[in-house]
């Protein structure tokens, strides 16, 4: 048994306050997110600046998640025991250090220890952001800030890849770690004076052990799908990595299921409606995000021609409709019903992916697409925030930090998931489309062309006479492999949507408001 043990003298705070408590906790969010997203927009600076390989610039980048996934549950825990507000100020100052470190990093291997220590910082705030809202907001008002909340979490990372990338541009790659910093000195004063505390005491120790198999099993599975397409699916680290996850998430599942109601999460849990339909969701949903970006970035650059900069402006359309409609998700949600919302939300998603994969053409460029990235980001956006809420309200109030970790947890598999697999979709629809389009072009040239796009690009002005028959083949071959890639992810959806329909959340009964108070007091929302 647990119980609920709120700061002295706590009680529900007034409308500015709870406005203060969510820019503060969607300030740490975002600083948090954008870090995710932000360095991929320099690496071809972190290799010249380190003279690291390109293995290495990698682990630069990706070390970060790795750190970040797998603290998630055992710092969302904690925080439910010893107080969120404390845990979250930690997690500022060690992530805010920790990236001034790195921007000041004289050697690849001190930037590596500095993501370990960010991620680590952020798997301490991006919880227990989320937990500041469930054990805060009155339940009226909860959908709403849990609606901000996922459009942050939600866009905030093109957003910061947007930012990132003008940074490169205009300043210098060093400069990338100045937007985390200003976001967490900014969250960190806004913490301190705002964000009330509240923890849960159990009458249950720590789960060490749950703690320690979810983190290797994290480790293990998030390291095969950003590992296994740059190193090889059969290499031993990957087979190792794989054996290793596989391993660790039985183990960890059986022994929750042994502590029960001691256990780190309660895994019968997943039995109920609502976290298995969010969790789903939400897997479904950002990996899809993730896939598509990975799809999006060489067709404008390669394919149209575009600067880094132009190109993440183009993802703008698709965040800015994401984070509107993440927004609103939750009135409608009060309207309709969150497994409505949800339903629609992914069918509407699919839709955008149906049209892209219909539409997208060489000729047409950014306008074939345009409409579909909109819808994809309206569908995401509402599906997401009652997403979001089902998983938080299935856990109860003491394991909020843990509910939100797993929130975190499932879109960080999501986004892993969705990189490796429509990143390997449109790699097979490309060499297959292009290999009857070469013919005549001398071998050395045309192997070149089949590992990709941009390589066919970069070739093609070596190849004389047999330039535009590269280009024009390597162009018109990664649209047959994004379509591909959209087909794939819109069946996914469709199948969802089934799901959703079928086994979505139940709609939970809302307070009643008073309409006088609640005109006299406006939501901070």
């Amino acid at each position: 048994m647990s119980t609920n043990q709120p700061a002295p003298g706590a009680a529900t705070p007034d409308a500015r306050r709870l406005r203060t408590i969510l820019i503060s906790v969607s300030t740490s969010l975002m600083a948090v997110v954008a870090s995710v997203s932000g360095l991929g927009v320099a690496q071809t600076h972190l290799a010249v600046e380190f003279g690291a390989s390109l293995g290495t610039v990698l682990w630069i980048i990706n070390i970060y998640t790795l750190a970040l996934a797998a603290l998630l549950l055992p710092f969302g825990a904690i925080g439910d025991r010893v107080g969120r507000k404390p845990v979250l100020t930690a997690g500022l100052l060690l992530f805010g250090i920790a990236n001034v470190v790195a921007a000041l990093a004289p050697t690849a291997e001190v930037m590596i220890a500095a993501r370990v220590v960010s991620g680590a910082g952020a798997a301490m705030i991006m919880p227990i952001t989320l937990a500041v809202i469930t054990s805060t907001f009155p339940e009226e008002r909860r959908g709403k800030a849990i609606g901000v909340w996922t459009a942050v979490a939600g866009g905030g990372g093109v957003l910061g890849m947007f930012l990132s990338a003008l940074l490169v541009d205009v300043a210098d790659w060093r400069w990338l770690f100045a937007l985390p910093v200003a976001l967490i000195a900014v969250a960190l004063v806004t913490t301190v004076k705002s964000v009330p505390n509240s923890r849960e005491r159990s009458a249950h120790p720590f789960d060490t052990v749950g703690a320690l198999l979810s983190a290797v099993a994290v480790v293990g599975f998030i390291f095969v799908l950003q590992e296994g397409p740059v190193r090889g699916w059969t290499a031993p680290e990957t087979v190792v990595s794989l054996a290793a996850g596989i391993v660790a998430g039985i183990g960890f599942v059986a022994w929750e299921l042994r502590r029960r109601d001691a256990s780190l999460l309660d895994v019968r849990m997943f039995a109920e409606r609502g976290l298995m339909g969010g969790s789903l969701t939400l897997l479904v949903v950002f990996g899809v995000q993730a896939g598509i970006g990975v799809v999006l970035f060489p067709f404008f650059q390669a394919v149209l021609g575009w600067s880094g900069l132009v190109s993440t402006a183009a993802l703008m359309p698709m965040a800015m409709s994401m984070m509107l409609a993440s927004g609103l998700a939750a009135r409608l949600a009060e309207r309709i019903g969150s497994r409505a919302t949800m339903t629609t939300g992914v069918a509407l998603a699919g839709v955008g992916l149906v049209s892209m994969g219909l539409f997208v053409s060489v000729a047409g460029g950014y306008l074939s697409i345009l409409p579909g990235l909109v819808a994809m980001g309206i569908g995401m956006g509402l599906a997401m925030t009652p997403s979001t809420e089902a998983i938080t309200g299935s856990l109860p109030r003491d394991k909020q930090g843990v509910a939100s970790a797993l929130n975190d947890i499932t879109r960080e598999f999501g986004t892993a998931l969705g990189v490796a697999l429509l990143g390997a979709l449109l790699s097979a629809g490309y060499r297959g489309s292009i290999d009857g389009m070469l013919s005549g072009v001398p071998r050395e040239a045309a192997d070149v062309a089949r590992e990709g796009v941009a390589n066919a690009i970069e070739v093609s002005g070596n190849a004389g006479s047999h330039a535009a028959q590269i280009v024009h083949a390597a162009r018109e071959s990664f649209v047959a492999g994004w379509q591909h890639a959209m087909w794939a992810g819109a069946a996914v959806m469709a199948v969802l949507a089934v799901y959703v329909a079928v086994r979505g959340p139940r709609n939970r009964s809302r307070p009643a408001v008073d309409t006088a108070a609640s005109s006299r007091a406006e939501s901070p929302l």
